[in-house]
């Protein structure tokens, strides 16, 4: 089972930017579907976007499309999630996804993961 890691967030202003990373770790001959969801407080966990093992496919959540964009290391299951134009209302513990089992084709909803990383938080001042 890969251990899932996220890193970058932390606070930043409004209209502002931030990177997060996800490693999983694990063989590396499994490339994994990778997605990012998050969770306000008092709200269900939000999907924010995925990538399919070889970086085909991306799906983003409607609240960050045009903002935010995902990518994948090529050789590696590491995805990275570039946040631009950030709101107030992205405030939220931001969480790496891998579907390894779970159906290829879901990717917007938590059925489509198999592992969770522990989370990061990402706070927007305004």
């Amino acid at each position: 089972q890969p251990q899932l890691e996220e890193s970058g967030g932390g606070l930043v202003q409004a209209g502002g930017s931030l990177r997060l990373s996800c490693a999983a770790g694990g063989r590396k001959s499994i490339k994994y579907k990778m997605g990012w969801f998050r969770q306000a407080p008092g709200k269900e966990r939000e999907f924010v976007a995925a990538i399919s093992w070889n970086g085909g496919n991306i799906f983003y959540g409607d609240s960050v499309k045009g903002r935010f964009t995902i990518s994948r290391d090529g050789a590696e299951n590491t995805v990275h999630l570039q946040m631009n134009s950030l709101k107030p209302e992205d405030t939220a513990v931001y969480y790496c996804a891998a579907g390894e089992y779970a159906p290829a084709w879901i990717y917007e909803e938590r059925g489509g993961y198999d592992y969770w990383g522990p989370g990061t938080q990402v706070t927007v001042s305004s």
